[in-house]
Parts: structure tokens; C-alpha cells; sequence
């Protein structure tokens, strides 16, 4: 008989399993294409990055919320002095690479408030800028530095529950996928340079294979 914390395990894998699947859908070529038909192309580079970023908040916060909820908050490993210090130097690494990988892929593009900023002061006209091919600082070790670093913060936390343990395992897990989603879309935006781009860094680890 399944017990009561594998049944909660399996409800927070499935409600993760849904986000991820509306999370992706909204960045689908297919959904991209309807707004542009519907709205334009100059509100589609405007708005649709932010409109994307902020549905993917609102809808992942219950989840987030859900997490003391479904899983028990029992302490599956803690580590003790001078590990504990180990542990937190690699988190400041993490942050200090997302931080550095923000600042070069310009954060308030990433998030989406450029492009909006950029149609309302051109009120849809012109061009919106191309954004930059970066392959510098982090982007020399992994090609997706944002989900690297991302993963460094959240693994050396020095003290895991069962919560964060399958938390962490699920966004390990989606950002693996998300990652090779994002492959393709990129290879077919810049061609030739991304793919050789491919052949010098690996993706998602520093390591040539098989990530």
C-alpha cells in the first residue's frame, strides 16, 4: 500500500509536472504565433516576454506555497562546521555567478521590462534591438550559466528537508529539459555561430559529456 508521503510525493510531482507544461506551452512557437497574429509584432517584442515571465510567477507560487504543505519538513542531511562554511562559499559562488550572468545577459531584458519600457516610448514603432550573442565569463564554462549557478545556490543548502529535497530534484530535472528546449530555439536564431558555439561548452554542467 502507498503510503500517505509517497501519495503527497507523487501530488507535488504531478502539480510540478502541470506548471512545467503550462510553463512550457506559453513559450511554445505555436502560442508566440496567436499573439502575433492577434496583438502585432511590436507588441508581441514588447509585451511578451514579461507577460510570460509574470504567468510563470503567479502560477508557480501556489506550488511553491504547497511545498510545507505536501511534504514533511523532516532533515535529511545537515551539514556541521567547517562543511557548513564549504557549503555556504559554494552558495556565494552561486550567487555571485547568477548575479554576473544577469548582468551580462542585462537583467531587465531578461525579465522582460526593456521590451515593454522600449513600446511604450515607441509606441510600437521601429525596431526592437536584437539581443546580444554572449559566449564571455560564465557563458565560457556552460551555455546556460542562469540554471548552472541557479542549481549551485540550491544544492549546497546546508541543511535538507525531504520539501527541498524533491523540489530541488524537480527543478534539476526541468531545468535539464528546459535547457534542451531552449537549444533549438537558439540554434535557429543564430545559425552556424550557435552551433559551433555547441562544440566549445557544454550546456547545462562544466563538463564535455554527456551534459
Amino acid at each position: 500500500m502507498i503510503n500517505s508521503l509517497m501519495l503527497n510525493i507523487l501530488l507535488f510531482a504531478l502539480l510540478f509536472v502541470s506548471w512545467a507544461v503550462l510553463h512550457s506551452l506559453a513559450a511554445a512557437v505555436g502560442l508566440k504565433r496567436l499573439f502575433r497574429g492577434r496583438f502585432g509584432e511590436a507588441a508581441y517584442a514588447g509585451w511578451y516576454r514579461l507577460l510570460y515571465n509574470l504567468f510563470a510567477l503567479i502560477t508557480f507560487l501556489p506550488l511553491y506555497l504547497l511545498i510545507p504543505v505536501l511534504l514533511p519538513q523532516t532533515v535529511v542531511w545537515s551539514w556541521s562546521r567547517p562543511y557548513l562554511y564549504l557549503a555556504y562559499l559554494f552558495q556565494l559562488i552561486g550567487l555571485a555567478g547568477l548575479a554576473y550572468s544577469l548582468w551580462l545577459t542585462d537583467m531587465w531584458e531578461f525579465l522582460g521590462v526593456r521590451q515593454a519600457l522600449w513600446y511604450v516610448r515607441q509606441k510600437g514603432a521601429g525596431q526592437m534591438p536584437t539581443p546580444r550573442f554572449i559566449t564571455s565569463g560564465p557563458y565560457a564554462l556552460v551555455r546556460h550559466p542562469l540554471y548552472f549557478f541557479s542549481l549551485v545556490v540550491l544544492w549546497f543548502n546546508p541543511v535538507m528537508t525531504v520539501g527541498s529535497l524533491a523540489f530541488y530534484t524537480a527543478v534539476t530535472f526541468y531545468f535539464w529539459l528546459g535547457s534542451i528546449y531552449e537549444e533549438r530555439k537558439l540554434a535557429a536564431g543564430y545559425g552556424a555561430e550557435y552551433q559551433a558555439y555547441q562544440q566549445r561548452v557544454p550546456r547545462l554542467f562544466p563538463i564535455k559529456k554527456p551534459f
